[in-house]
């Protein structure tokens, strides 16, 4: 029996030397043949750090929302479920197809998109943001570029709620997918946002892996 972590790491790693290091998501979650069963990270349920935050903070009935790299789109589902209009992307076309067919009466818009290359009129046009996990799973220059890319999405007064494994400061540098420490997720400070809620914790797993849970908001420009 294979071992998938490894193979996702060797997929990853020969797309990266062919200079295609986004590529690899859609050979995987083609793989996978439309079953969500081999798609081994999967939980095949929301996030309970995101439901327990929308449980505390109820959007707005109505509020613009998008998941960023929806996955196979159990957040995005929870988000519709608290009263949002859900916008949910993946760059990988295989993965959309697995959301539609796996809620085909959804509300949730999902849609084939790249994160550095967002419609226009996404630009700063959502009030609930919602990353979990992307950011560890780029290399290089793409992680800071992702960090801006997703506060852009964020509208003045509105929250971006990021969800991601955690590393201490120089540790783990040749780990795959690489946790983010926190210099790296402070970096959403420095694109412009304020930080409203931060928790280092470990999960359930045996052994515990550490995390980051932050929520943060974009001001309201006083003109």
């Amino acid at each position: 029996m294979g071992n998938p972590k490894r193979e996702t790491q060797e997929l990853a790693r020969d797309y990266a030397d062919q200079g295609r290091p986004n590529d690899w998501f859609e050979e995987f979650y083609a793989r996978a043949e439309g079953d969500h069963r081999r798609v081994y990270w999967a939980d095949l349920a929301p996030n309970p750090k995101l439901t327990r935050w929308l449980d505390t903070y109820p959007p707005v009935p109505g509020a613009r929302a998008v998941t960023v790299g929806c996955g196979l789109g159990d957040d995005a589902e929870a988000l519709a479920a608290s009263g949002c209009r859900v916008a949910a992307f993946d760059i990988s076309e295989s993965a959309i197809a697995m959301c539609r067919r796996r809620y085909p009466a959804s509300e949730v818009d999902y849609l084939v998109g790249d994160l550095f290359t967002p419609p226009a009129k996404w630009r700063r046009g959502f009030d609930l943001v919602y990353e979990c996990n992307t950011i560890q799973i780029l290399v290089g220059r793409a992680r800071q570029d992702a960090v801006a890319a997703i506060a852009d999405l964020v509208a003045p007064g509105g929250v971006l709620l990021v969800s991601c494994r955690s590393r201490e400061v120089g540790q783990g540098l040749d780990d795959w997918p690489l946790a983010l420490d926190r210099p790296e997720i402070d970096r959403f400070l420095t694109a412009g946002l304020e930080e409203i809620h931060f928790d280092a914790y470990d999960d359930t797993q045996d052994p515990p892996v550490p995390h980051y849970f932050a929520a943060y908001r974009r001001p309201v420009e006083v003109a």
